[in-house]
Parts: C-alpha cells; sequence; structure tokens
C-alpha cells in the first residue's frame, strides 16, 4: 500500500470511530452477564452487588485526575491505555469468579471505560471542527449502539446455542477489544494537538453554567439507570429476555437517529435542544410516576433513552465556550461533577423508593425543570466571552456607545 493512500484512511475520525465500536463490546457483554454470573458463580446477594456498583463508579468521580496521568502520557496513547485495560478487566472477569475477584476485575474494568470516556470527549473536542461536532459526536453513539447489538445478540445465540462458559465470554469479548486497541496503536500515527492542554486542574467561574448542567445531566442519569429499570421488573414484572428487548431497541434507535439528532443540534442550536430535552424529561418522569399500564412504561423508556443523544448539545455548548488549552483538563473535572450524583443518589432514593416510588420520579421531573431553567441561561450562538445569556448582556453593553 502507497503512502498517500495510507495516509487517506489513517485520519484522526477513523480511530476515534474504531475505538468507539470497541468499547460495547467489553462493557455491553460485561453489563449484560453481569448478574447472572455474580449470582451463580459468585454467590452474590444485594449486598455484594451494592458495594459493586459504588466501587464501579469510583473511578467516573476520580476522573478529574486523569489531567495529572496527562504528565506523563499523551491523550492519544491515554485512550489506547485505558481501551486496553477496559477489555483486560473484563477477559479476566470470568476467571476469577468470587466476591473479591469480581470487586477487583470490576475496577480494573471501569478504570478503563471511565478513562477511555473522558478521553474521547476532550480529543474530540480538540480534532473535530466546532461546525461538525454534533455529528460527529451523534455517530459516535451510533456506532456504539451498533457494537451493542452485536454484542448482545452474539450472547444471546453463544447462550442459546452453544452453552459458552462465562470465562470464555468475558474473554472473548475482552480479548477483541484488547486486540483492537493494540491495532490502533500500530495502525494509526499520533495525530498532532492543535493546542497544548493545561496539565493541571483547572476551574474557571465563567464555566459555571456548564459545571451545573453537567451536574444536573448526571443525576438525572442516575434516576434513568437505577430506578427506571427496576420500576420495570418490580411493578409490570418484566422478565430479562423483556429487559434484553428494551435494550436492543433502545440500540437500534440510536443507531437510526443519533446521527440526525447530532445535525438537528447544529442546525437549531444547544439552547433548543436542551430546552426540548427538559420538557422532554418533565413529561417522561411525571409518566413513570403516574404509569399503570406495561407497555405505556416501556414507552416511556424508550423514549428516555432516546433523549440521552441530546445531551451531545451539553459537549458541543462547552466545546464553544473553552479556551482551547481547558478541554481535556475541563472534560476529566466535568466527568467527576457528573458523577457526583452517582455517589448519593442510589442511596438516598432508594431509601425514598421504599415508602414511594412515585416521589422518586416526581424529584426527577423538579431535577428536570431546574435543568429546564438553566438551559434558557444559554445564549443562542454561544462563544468565549458569551458563555450565558448575562454574559452576552455584558458583553453588548460594553460594545455599545457611550
Amino acid at each position: 500500500m502507497s503512502e498517500s493512500a495510507k495516509r487517506s484512511w489513517q485520519q484522526p475520525e477513523l480511530l476515534l470511530f474504531i475505538m468507539a465500536f470497541a468499547v460495547p463490546l467489553s462493557f455491553s457483554a460485561w453489563q449484560a452477564l453481569l448478574n447472572n454470573f455474580a449470582i451463580e458463580r459468585a454467590a452474590f446477594t444485594g449486598r455484594e452487588m451494592g458495594i459493586l456498583q459504588s466501587l464501579r463508579e469510583i473511578p467516573g468521580f476520580l476522573a478529574f485526575a486523569v489531567v495529572f496521568v496527562l504528565l506523563f502520557v499523551r491523550e492519544q496513547s491515554l485512550a489506547l491505555i485505558a481501551l486496553f485495560l477496559l477489555g483486560l478487566g473484563t477477559a479476566l472477569t470470568g476467571f476469577f469468579p468470587s466476591v473479591l475477584g469480581l470487586y477487583l476485575t470490576t475496577i480494573l474494568m471501569s478504570i478503563g471505560f471511565h478513562y477511555y470516556e473522558t478521553i474521547q470527549t476532550s480529543l474530540t473536542q480538540q480534532w473535530i471542527p466546532k461546525n461538525l461536532a454534533a455529528e460527529v459526536f451523534g455517530r459516535l453513539i451510533a456506532v456504539k449502539s451498533f457494537a451493542a447489538i452485536i454484542a448482545f445478540a452474539l450472547i444471546w445465540v453463544t447462550t442459546n446455542s452453544f452453552t459458552l462458559d462465562y470465562r470464555w465470554l468475558y474473554l472473548g469479548f475482552g480479548g477483541f477489544t484488547m486486540l483492537i486497541a493494540v491495532g490502533c496503536r500500530s495502525c494509526f500515527p499520533f495525530f498532532a494537538q492543535p493546542t497544548v492542554q493545561h496539565k493541571h486542574m483547572v476551574l474557571r467561574r465563567r464555566y459555571w453554567l456548564y459545571y451545573c448542567l453537567v451536574f444536573m445531566s448526571g443525576a438525572r442519569r442516575q434516576i434513568f439507570m437505577v430506578f427506571a429499570g427496576f420500576l420495570m421488573v418490580e411493578k409490570f414484572a418484566y422478565s430479562v429476555s423483556d429487559i434484553s428487548l428494551l435494550f436492543l431497541i433502545n440500540a437500534g434507535l440510536n443507531v437510526l437517529f443519533a446521527r440526525k439528532i447530532g445535525q438537528l443540534i447544529t442546525r437549531f442550536g444547544e439552547r433548543r435542544a436542551l430546552v426540548l430535552e427538559y420538557i422532554g424529561l418533565i413529561m417522561v418522569f411525571c409518566g413513570y410516576a403516574l404509569v399503570q399500564t406495561a407497555w405505556i412504561a416501556a414507552g416511556l423508556y424508550i423514549l428516555d433513552h432516546l433523549f440521552f443523544a441530546l445531551a451531545i448539545s451539553l459537549k458541543t455548548y462547552f466545546q464553544k465556550i473553552a479556551a482551547p488549552e481547558d478541554i481535556a483538563s475541563t472534560a476529566g473535572v466535568s466527568f467527576t461533577i457528573n458523577h457526583i450524583a452517582a455517589v448519593g443518589i442510589p442511596v438516598v432514593f432508594g431509601l425514598l423508593w421504599l415508602n414511594s416510588p412515585a416521589l422518586v420520579f416526581f424529584i426527577g421531573a423538579i431535577m428536570a425543570g431546574i435543568s429546564l431553567l438553566l438551559s434558557l441561561l444559554i445564549p443562542r450562538h454561544p462563544e468565549q466571552g458569551r458563555e450565558t445569556c448575562f454574559g452576552l448582556r455584558a458583553k453588548l453593553s460594553e460594545e455599545l456607545p457611550g
């Protein structure tokens, strides 16, 4: 292959897509097999599962530390190392069927997953032009969803037709992710970064609105991840296959619509997209609180998941207002802020659930309402110096004569 032909496909965007494809092969497989493996092989009860899920979130909460790792490793290399660790943690899971073994492999897997997600956001915001970023983020979601569909389908086939042991399932999916990480390191050059990134934590007052929106987004994510699915099982007796079908429908819709959602964000702007998302979430959460019919609950669950794609707006909003050298550091800080809610909401809201499941979702609707009010502070055309409507008014007043 000629040097010019090699250069034609060795592009940053393709590297982002290949890495994005590799992630769900491990994480979706780990997630789909976890409950059965933990109960059947590691004798887990609800106590151990709760501890494991808390341990899984700790690397996300500590994502701000990624900026210190960047003192020694360039971002592109760190993304591939994190991808390899995600695959390694998944591949080893089946070989350690014990409480301690599952805790340790989960932490390893989670470090890889959360650090990869942090760096992927940063690299995309640096490598992709602002006018194309929303569409590319949408395509990345579609690629991940397509990979998740493949993982779920392979798990269904192998467990029903070949009855493979958990050890080989985890090893196969995790090993493939590791091979992709090694292949990407071998086949792609190091791409230049337009701006040298800060190698220390960055917290800027002018990003306050972004920080608030990210925190509220994390709170909403926990309600969906922990309680929406629990509602399906507890109230409507959904089986494992029913929940798996909902996962497949959600992934399929992402493949079909995530890129188009990105294009709509580019066309109509972050403010309108977020306003649409939060109005929809208020309706969805109130629906969860009041629903009495199983198929309507499933519709709400699918609609809720589809709104996740609109969260692209937060990433492109920050890309527009950020100083270029702040992107890597703030990606880690924002991931930590997003995971603050992961520490407290499952426990606190779990206690509320015992008395009133509906109250959990009504509080979720209130959170969505707060997010809606915050989103109205985003200017129609955000940029540095115009991070909020207040900043826009201040800048206009400075430009007016007299």
